[in-house]
C-alpha cells in the first residue's frame, strides 16, 4: 500500500528532488508540526531502506535541500531519531546514522519477545477468531511490500501489524514501549545491506501464519511462531 510519503520518497534521486509532489498552492500554510511529522516518516523510511547508510553523516541543511523543505523540521525530526538511538549528533556536522551491532539487535529482539509473547498468549486465551480477522489486512499489506522488495514499506507495515496486535491488550504503556523497541530494532545492522526480498517475504508470511494459529487457539504453535518471528529461532 502506497502512502504519499512512500510515493514521494521513491521520487527522490541521488541528485535531490522535492519531498512533496508538486501541487497547487494551498490556501493556508501547513502547521510546522505536520511537516515535521511527514519528514520524520520519510526519514524513517530512508533509514529502513538503506537510503541513509549506517556510519554516514548527514547535515540538516543538505537533507532539507534534498527533500525540498526547510532545515528546521529536518533538525527536529533528526533530534527525535537521535532520542530513539537511530542517529547520533555530530557537533558542527549533523547526524551520523547509527547502525546496530549483531549484539544490539539480539538484545532488542530478546526484550521485544519478553514483552510481546506473553501478551500475545494472554490474548490467544481470550479472543475469538473474529478478533484476529481484523488484523488480516495489515498482514496482507506487509506481504505486498515484501514481495516488491520494499524494505521501507515492509518496515512500516510490520510496525503497524505489531502495534495493532498489542493494542488488543488495551495496555497503552505496553503498546508505546513495544513500538519504541520495534523502531530501534529496525535500524540497519552495521556492515549489512539489509534484508533481501526473500527474507522480507518469509518474515511477512509469518504474520499470516501467526494469525492462523491464534484463530484456532493453537497457543503452542503461536508461541513457536512468535519466537521464530521475533528472535529468528
Amino acid at each position: 500500500m502506497d502512502t504519499p510519503i512512500r510515493t514521494a520518497l521513491r521520487r527522490v534521486p541521488a541528485g535531490g528532488q522535492a519531498l512533496f509532489p508538486a501541487e497547487p498552492a494551498p490556501r493556508s500554510v501547513p502547521q510546522r508540526h505536520s511537516v515535521r511529522g511527514q519528514v520524520l516518516r520519510a526519514l524513517r523510511g530512508a533509514l529502513a531502506s538503506g537510503e541513509l547508510a549506517p556510519g554516514e553523516v548527514y547535515s540538516a541543511p543538505a537533507l532539507a535541500e534534498r527533500y525540498g523543505v526547510s532545515a528546521t523540521p529536518v533538525r527536529e525530526a533528526m533530534q527525535q531519531l537521535a532520542s530513539e538511538g537511530a542517529v547520533e549528533t555530530v557537533p558542527n556536522r549533523g547526524f551520523r546514522v547509527a547502525g546496530r551491532s549483531p549484539r544490539d539487535l539480539a538484545e532488542l529482539a530478546e526484550v521485544r519477545a519478553a514483552l510481546e509473547i506473553p501478551a500475545l498468549l494472554r490474548l490467544g486465551r481470550t479472543l475469538g477468531a473474529e478478533d484476529w480477522a481484523g488484523l488480516r489486512p495489515l498482514a496482507e499489506v506487509s506481504v505486498s511490500a515484501a514481495a516488491l522488495g520494499d524494505r521501507a514499506g515492509y518496515a512500516e507495515a510490520d510496525r503497524a501489524f505489531h502495534r495493532a496486535l498489542l493494542e488488543l491488550t488495551g495496555n497503552r504503556q505496553l503498546v508505546e514501549v513495544a513500538a519504541d523497541l520495534h523502531r530501534r530494532a529496525q535500524c540497519p545492522a552495521l556492515g549489512s545491506g539489509g534484508p533481501g526480498r526473500a527474507e522480507l517475504l518469509a518474515a511477512a508470511r509469518e504474520h499470516g501464519a501467526l494469525l492462523d494459529a491464534l484463530e484456532h487457539q493453537d497457543l503452542e504453535t503461536a508461541e513457536r511462531l512468535a519466537h521464530a518471528h521475533l528472535l529468528g529461532r
